[in-house]
């Protein structure tokens, strides 16, 4: 274990290293991601038994000759080994692509995630145009269940066996069954459409243009969001502190004379935070790769709508962008939740 330094703080240089070491084993996974990716859209097709004019037939219209589809495959590369198609596909990314269509020669600029043959552009512009709202979506549907979820979970760990402990895991066991889009109907019935409490979504505007009504579009997807991860966070937190409660050093605590209050936040709750930021950093990552039925519950146009609609559209591009920018997402927020540990907990700082 490494030793503190002069101002009774962790070694900097064990912290600095193990930062290091989680940014390059984020590099490395998000390396793995990208063969993955690819390997599930291009490699597992030619295993099944489809040829290259089969995979190129995904990008040219359905009236297209055998001529057409031909000269297309060829111009894709999919004749080539599949080693070679992943290099050229991850050079793209870094270098760009041009793309024949046919009447010309189209240029997909770096960082090229793909170029749809049918929009006739290139897939990052549309992903970065929709992304802003998925982003909307998931903040502040997180900052309501990380609050309202850890502290009904400690409020429940602390009365337990309460008329309040009952009903608040009443609550979150029916939240937690019930499914997104019936909880999404219900917001819309009872608190847009009879009480007129919120806004009925469908609508959004740019926290840059008009931040109060930013919130409002919004108000009832997070709740419809909020709603399902709270009941999580709640029971997930009364689990953890009930347990961290009866420990030893909790006791030791109370018995130097410390306040209730210093015992609940500092000795208590930090403990049981372990759990809670791992899955709040999966969660977050997931939510911000497109909450699909969310987005589709309330007409919001942000990633998983757009997925939604490549995939009606069979753009193979459309949709291998989508799940790559979600699969970063994912790993980036696994980064944060590692680093976050040392913060935390002190016991990652071990070497």
């Amino acid at each position: 274990m490494a030793g503190p330094d002069r101002a009774g703080h962790p070694c900097r240089t064990v912290v600095i290293t193990y930062i290091i070491r989680r940014l390059i084993a984020a590099v490395g996974l998000l390396l793995v991601v990208t063969i993955i990716t690819f390997a599930i859209f291009y490699l597992l097709p030619r295993l099944a038994g489809a040829s290259p004019e089969t995979l190129a037939a995904r990008y040219v219209g359905r009236s297209a000759t055998a001529q057409t589809v031909h000269l297309m495959a060829q111009n894709l590369g999919f004749y080539d080994p599949i080693w070679v198609q992943y290099w050229h596909w991850l050079k793209g990314i870094f270098t760009g692509v041009d793309y024949n269509i046919g009447t010309g020669i189209d240029h997909c600029p770096a960082p090229c995630l793909g170029y749809s043959f049918q929009t006739k552009s290139p897939v990052l512009p549309d992903i970065l145009r929709v992304t802003p709202v998925t982003f909307s979506l998931a903040i502040g549907a997180a900052v309501i269940w990380l609050l309202v979820g850890v502290a009904t979970g400690v409020l429940s760990a602390l009365r337990r066996g309460t008329f309040f402990d009952r009903a608040a895991m009443t609550i979150s066991l029916a939240g937690v069954s019930l499914p997104v889009f019936w909880t999404g109907l219900m917001v819309l019935s009872f608190f847009a459409y009879n009480w007129g409490l919120i806004p009925p979504g469908g609508s959004y505007t740019p926290i840059t243009q008009n931040p109060l009504l930013w919130a409002s579009d919004l108000m009832a997807p997070w709740i419809t969001l909020a709603f399902l991860f709270s009941a999580q966070y709640a029971r997930l937190t009364r689990a953890g502190m009930l347990e961290t409660m009866n420990e030893d050093y909790v006791r030791t605590a109370r018995a130097k004379g410390l306040s209730e209050r210093t015992v609940v936040l500092k000795h208590g709750l930090r403990a049981a935070l372990t759990p809670i930021v791992t899955i709040f950093g999966l969660d977050l990552g997931l939510l911000l790769g497109g909450a699909v039925l969310t987005e589709t519950a309330f007409g919001l146009d942000g990633l998983g709508h757009y997925a939604i609609l490549a995939i009606g559209d069979e753009d193979l591009p459309r949709i291998l962008g989508v799940v790559l920018v979600a699969s970063i997402f994912v790993v980036l927020a696994n980064l944060i939740v590692d680093l976050l540990y040392a913060v935390v907990d002190p016991r990652v700082r071990v070497q």
